[in-house]
């Protein structure tokens, strides 16, 4: 990595307008959610998260589906911790959701924080992290200018603690690193990709550990079929809650489940340990984890004019809330990760 980039993952570059600011009190009114459940596989545990829509009716593509469709570009800068997306779209919104993995550019990202882009947007800066420490060119037949698809969420409670607490590069560095070795462990081989070692993106995609994953998500992927009012989940692995996903709305919840469902998965069959039984959690744990993990103070960080993300520090959780301030400060997501 060239001596300037280096000095940018130093410096923890974050596109933010202004610096994190002391956060007012949490809400007192309680969102009425109801948890149903648990649905499970082997030593994942799934909660579904039933309330009502905040946000109806609002026409949002993820960004897999604007990068698989054309409507939408991001951009590589050649700044480790900053990219660009473009919203290419005449009518239709784009969600970025913290975690999302984009390969290809120079090196492998993953995306700091929650994010929607106008359409027509030009170009707006983004966030990152590097999910990719060796490289810093072209790779393959790929275009080092712009990144391909992002098919992946980040997997694992470390990893999404050092992307969205720590925000220290070489943090994130060191907990891909560990979930390569754990992975590999698991699969009695090394699931370093040749063609480029350090890429997450390239471990989540081979083929061993994806017919792994293809069982956790054949067995729990219908769970939200035909409960239009599922707004989110929480996940247990080996008996612990790791963290819970909840949106704005019913709609938004079903087009990232997917692509959360499977990161849960690598992230349990990561930790599975053969011949041990766990006892379930039990859905008032459930909701007491999600009332606790939101108390408390924290701090208020605009990422843009549009969206502002509030951080709290709990003992045992990390919530962060994204509200959009275009739709009278609607809280979009929350997101939960277990300490």
């Amino acid at each position: 990595m060239k001596t300037g980039h280096w000095v940018a993952v130093v410096l923890g570059l974050a596109v933010v307008l202004a610096s994190p600011a002391s956060a007012g009190p949490p809400e007192t009114s309680s969102p009425g959610w109801t948890v149903s459940g648990p649905f499970t596989h082997q030593n994942l545990a799934v909660y579904l998260i039933h309330g009502k829509d905040v946000i109806p009716g609002k026409k949002l593509l993820t960004l897999q589906e604007a990068l698989e469709q054309k409507k939408a570009v991001v951009h590589e800068t050649r700044s480790v911790n900053e990219l660009a997306v473009e919203n290419l779209s005449h009518d239709a919104e784009v969600f970025i959701q913290a975690g999302d993995i984009v390969k290809g550019g120079q090196q492998d990202r993953v995306l700091s924080y929650d994010l929607i882009v106008p359409p027509r947007s030009g170009k707006v800066p983004l966030a990152a992290f590097c999910v990719e420490a060796g490289r810093w060119q072209q790779r393959g037949g790929e275009d080092a200018r712009e990144f391909s698809r992002s098919a992946g969420q980040l997997p694992g409670k470390a990893l999404r603690l050092a992307v969205s607490s720590a925000r220290q590069q070489g943090q994130v560095w060191e907990k891909v690193k560990e979930q390569q070795n754990k992975l590999g462990k698991r699969l009695n081989k090394n699931v370093a990709d040749p063609r480029s070692p350090s890429s997450l993106q390239l471990t989540l995609e081979d083929k061993e550990l994806g017919a792994r994953v293809n069982a956790y998500v054949a067995k729990l992927e219908k769970c939200v079929a035909g409960k239009r009012d599922v707004v989110g989940f929480a996940v247990t692995i080996n008996g612990k809650l790791e963290g819970a996903e909840i949106y704005g709305s019913s709609a938004l919840f079903r087009k990232m489940w997917p692509k959360l469902l499977r990161a849960a998965a690598v992230d349990a069959f990561a930790e599975q340990q053969s011949g041990r039984r766990y006892e379930l959690v039990e859905t008032d744990e459930v909701q007491a984890f999600l009332t606790e993990a939101s108390k408390g103070k924290g701090t208020d960080t605009e990422v843009n004019r549009r969206i502002r993300v509030t951080t709290r520090q709990g003992e045992a959780a990390l919530y962060i809330e994204t509200r959009d301030q275009d739709h009278k400060g609607a809280v979009l997501h929350r997101s939960y990760i277990a300490r």
